[in-house]
């Protein structure tokens, strides 16, 4: 196989085309330089994409041996091998004069890389499986740079013996109150991660940083062994967190006699580490298994259309027999995302088996985000060349085409989302409110300065309820319309007022309470029929978390139908 050269991304990435036959692959292959910015000023990482690589796919971010020659490393090492048959993003760290600073330096350099890849400048990733792995002297950064941010990382893997009891450092900052760097380290920093050690032997700085991640994880005293590991610790089997949110699953795992890579171990140890997504939420990340929707008894479709080729998601719960009709919920990643990773993050398939519905999980159509930047951004309701892309209509031929496979209860038909799939959502309650009977959206609503298509909006009633964090700077903002209690960001005070207008809503009639970690703002209209809600989420950035999507449904959707006629009803109460 030949050596890979060390390339630049182009500077105008809006020339490269999209593939109208896969809009979510990304655009270039190889090997490129890249820059992270650290305290000290910027310092080059090198990326390698896989030929056919799409978005959102895991990320690996390498500390190698520190006298490592990046592009022979990739190639002897069977890392390039690995992540063309895996499908993998490959961050590849690069040591100052040969050596590693572990001062903190480096490990503030690796958590930088871990930042840059996040650009959306030449690819698109998602900060929910981003995994830290050491080989040789790097171990030491790997570990050091995970334990000073564990929060941010699904997973850490390492082969080779450690220099020093790098834990040791660590405990003593925090009992000092202090990271590292010196700056004051934030609660979050401290989370369950799942590890695996290759060392010589497990004895001194190897049994110490093993020590540490047990603590960490609060894990069981006496280890297992096994599936290629000498010492198993495994997670507490009574604990205090929510499943719904976060999964105790953080394992420490320890083989002796491999302090030097090898394929079969990578493969191994990737077998587990690979399995864990760490995903942002109501306060912390949430660590939690990944599920993959046709594992779980899910199907994927596509359809051509508009020269396009759409995908999306369907999951039909066993318990949903085709003897009768069954209500259907369409949720919609944002930005960036995919059909595939919001499936799993939404926890809707739990959803709907306990609540006897069909899920639909779409996939956006493409924007492009920055000026001369990527084309092929996944975003609701986008553009390419000039021209609107219709995603309302993409939504009505996927539900005609589930109508003609699978029987629908045509009067409860719903749809959520999150950031863009939230005004998505929203969009879906102005344009096709003629089948959807209750559209609840997280952290976006439909904004008229932001479409590139115009339409009439249909005279059905839809209720608005907004779903968002309090640190959501992108929708809550520091704004507020005039007589309302909770922020909205400028670009959707209008949004908001035109809401309140439409419906004739008094601003001084609100019904409020907390459900923590949720505020509720319920404008009830002359019936008592709440037609505008927000709950505003403490202690969330401009994310969503599981609970939401049964909140969603419980309280909100569930209680709206939609008559033969486009009538809405409430509790079987007739909206007027």
């Amino acid at each position: 196989m030949e050596t890979l050269t060390i390339r630049h991304f182009p500077e105008e990435m809006e020339q490269l085309p999209v593939d109208p036959e896969n809009l979510n692959r990304v655009l270039l292959s190889g090997l490129f330089e890249e820059k992270a910015k650290t305290a000290e000023g910027e310092r080059p990482f090198y990326t390698f994409i896989p030929e056919n690589l799409e978005y959102d796919q895991q990320c690996l971010v390498i500390a190698p041996p520190a006298q490592a020659d990046i592009p022979e490393f990739l190639e002897s090492s069977g890392l390039r091998q690995f992540a063309e048959e895996k499908q993998l993003f490959l961050f590849f760290l690069k040591a100052e004069d040969g050596k590693w600073d572990l001062s903190g330096k480096d490990a503030a350099y690796m958590n930088a890389v871990y930042v840059a890849a996040q650009a959306r400048d030449h690819y698109i990733t998602m900060q929910d499986n981003f995994y830290a792995l050491g080989f040789g002297n790097g171990a030491d950064v790997a570990h050091q740079a995970v334990m000073t941010s564990s929060s941010e990382w699904s997973g850490l893997l390492t082969v080779g013996d450690l220099s020093v009891d790098l834990s040791r450092k660590v405990l003593e900052a925090e009992k000092a109150g202090l990271g590292e760097n010196g700056e004051l380290q934030i609660a979050a920093e401290r989370s369950q991660v799942p590890v695996w050690m290759g060392v010589a032997r497990l004895e001194g700085s190897n049994a110490g940083t093993a020590a540490y991640w047990r603590e960490q994880n609060h894990s069981q005293e006496a280890p297992l062994s096994g599936d290629g590991a000498d010492y198993i610790w495994m997670p507490p089997y009574v604990h205090e967190l929510c499943d719904v949110n976060e999964e105790t699953i953080a394992q420490v795992r320890v083989t002796e006699g491999q302090a030097a890579l090898t394929k079969a171990f990578l493969e191994k140890a990737w077998s587990y580490i690979g399995l864990a997504r760490r995903h942002r939420g109501q306060g912390k990340k949430n660590l939690r298994y990944y599920k993959e929707p046709v594992a779980l008894g899910g199907s994927r479709h596509t359809m051509e259309l508009d020269g396009f080729r759409r995908t999306w998601y369907e999951y039909v719960p066993p318990c949903c027999t085709p003897d009768q009709a069954w209500p259907v919920v369409v949720l919609m990643h944002g930005r960036g995302g995919t059909a595939e990773t919001f499936f799993d993050i939404s926890n809707v398939y739990h959803v709907a088996n306990a609540r006897r519905f069909i899920a639909v999980v779409p996939q956006a159509s493409v924007h492009q985000q920055k000026k001369k930047g990527l084309r092929n951004v996944l975003l609701w309701e986008g553009q390419l060349d000039g021209q609107g892309i219709d995603d309302v209509k993409f939504i009505r031929k996927i539900l005609e085409d589930l109508q003609s496979r699978v029987q629908v209860d045509r009067h409860r038909i719903y749809a959520c989302g999150q950031s863009s799939g939230g005004m998505m959502t929203d969009t879906l309650g102005q344009y096709a409110s003629d089948l959807f009977a209750a559209c609840v959206a997280w952290s976006g609503l439909n904004c008229p300065p932001m479409e590139y298509l115009h339409r009439q909006r249909l005279p059905y009633k839809m209720p608005t309820v907004i779903l968002y964090g309090d640190q959501d700077n992108l929708f809550g903002g520091n704004d507020r319309v005039p007589g309302l209690p909770f922020p909205v960001s400028t670009a959707f005070v209008p949004v908001v007022e035109e809401r309140f207008a439409r419906e004739g809503l008094d601003k001084n009639n609100v019904d409020t309470w907390q459900t923590y970690p949720i505020t509720w703002y319920s404008y009830p209209n002359k019936q008592g029929i709440p037609m505008f809600v927000a709950g505003v989420v403490d202690h969330m950035v401009h994310a969503n978390y599981p609970a939401e999507s049964w909140i969603s449904y419980d309280q909100y959707m569930a209680k709206f139908t939609r008559g033969d006629n486009g009538e809405l009803y409430y509790c079987g109460k007739l909206v007027e």
